[in-house]
């Protein structure tokens, strides 16, 4: 399969289940669902990982868009991530995680290929799993909990009141700077991105 015609995965990270769905661990899972609904698709449970995924294109003729959800909780994202890249054929520099980060603030989104994991079990799964660090990434801040409470739980736990009046700016903001990695390169996106 030419390079051109190969397909894009597009993971967001998070955990299934109600319970967890707004809580900011599943960030990768609300730029998901927006871009399925931007390419006019809906997700389905695959049949050869544990995901869900949606099929598309971004705009008419463009590329070839495959987004998945794990459904094996974070620590495990990785297995499905690899399945899914193997079964779509998906070159793991067209591999793109997005995922929550507590080292960068809220409301700030970074994009970068490779380098390591910052703790975060979701990648250090899908590292493992795929058998390298080189795919690229779209870091969604969400910054470090306050006081002394745990990462952990500050990580599994809802976005505050003052949080979600951005959050669906942010997320769509995400999805953009995820959609201008597929259609325009990574170093454009962080070009136009990093600086806002």
């Amino acid at each position: 399969m030419t390079e051109e015609l190969r397909p894009w995965l597009l993971v967001g990270l998070g955990n299934p289940g109600k319970e967890y769905a707004r809580h900011r661990h599943n960030v990768g899972f609300l730029v998901a669902d927006l871009l399925a609904e931007r390419i006019g698709a809906k997700f389905g449970r695959h049949r050869r990982a544990v995901a869900e995924v949606a099929e598309g294109r971004l705009g008419f003729g463009g590329p070839k868009l495959v987004l998945a959800k794990p459904m094996t909780y974070m620590n495990l994202s990785g297995g499905p991530v690899a399945a899914l890249a193997q079964f779509y054929k998906v070159p793991v520099d067209q591999v793109v995680a997005v995922h929550d980060e507590l080292d960068i603030p809220y409301g700030q989104i970074r994009l970068k290929q490779g380098g390591g994991e910052g703790g975060h079990n979701g990648l250090r799964s899908m590292s493992k799993s795929l058998g390298t660090k080189d795919y690229l990434r779209v870091r969604f801040g969400i910054g470090r909990p306050p006081g002394r409470q745990d990462p952990a739980d500050f990580v599994l736990s809802d976005f505050s009141s003052v949080e979600r009046k951005e959050l669906e700016f942010l997320v769509d903001r995400a999805a953009d700077t995820a959609e201008a990695i597929v259609t325009r390169g990574l170093e454009w996106a962080q070009n136009a991105y990093h600086g806002t």
